[in-house]
């Protein structure tokens, strides 16, 4: 896995749940865009129109705790942003994010880590060299690497494409 994520730091605390991410009241399309447009909005009502395209969530411990919906991952993605970088996630939005089509990087690092960046950092993550490089503080700190097995999903394009390579199917058009 050689991908690389470059972005500024849009940065938030600990317990960021999915109603934070993607109030409900949007739950009624399933529409990436529509759903972008919101992304955030339980929590920082103007994240949307902040976000510049590949840009990175970062946040403390439990990132996308609550309910189990996909929309959550859905609209980050669709708001243009690339990975969310945590000192953990609740497990159901890290495979969310992994299983899905979107290629939203979830990113663990440590606590401290987390602690050392502030909104407006830039941000290079090397998934191939498992670290990320704080380009406005000169830093470079490791990141959890990937299982095996959630590599190959994430470069499969999320968990159905794997699973139809591995079967030896077409891939979908």
């Amino acid at each position: 896995m050689a991908d690389m994520v470059r972005g500024r730091v849009h940065k938030y605390g600990d317990n960021v749940d999915t109603d934070a991410i993607i109030p409900a009241k949007y739950l009624t399309r399933w529409d990436p865009e529509f759903l972008g447009q919101h992304a955030m909005e339980g929590l920082d009502p103007g994240f949307a129109k902040s976000v510049k395209p590949g840009d990175v969530v970062v946040a403390g411990r439990n990132f996308g705790c609550g309910s189990s919906r996909e929309h959550a991952v859905a609209a980050l993605k669709a708001a243009g942003i690339s990975a969310v970088v945590a000192a953990s996630f609740a497990r159901i939005f890290y495979r969310n994010a992994v299983n899905g089509p979107y290629r939203l990087y979830p990113v663990e690092v440590e606590q401290r880590v987390v602690d050392g960046m502030e909104s407006g950092d830039e941000l290079e993550i090397d998934m191939g060299r498992n670290e990320v490089r704080n380009m406005t503080r000169g830093e470079t700190h490791p990141i959890k690497p990937f299982p095996s097995l959630v590599k190959q999903v994430i470069e499969a394009g999320g968990l159905t494409k794997y699973n139809l390579a591995r079967r030896g199917a077409a891939k979908p058009g």
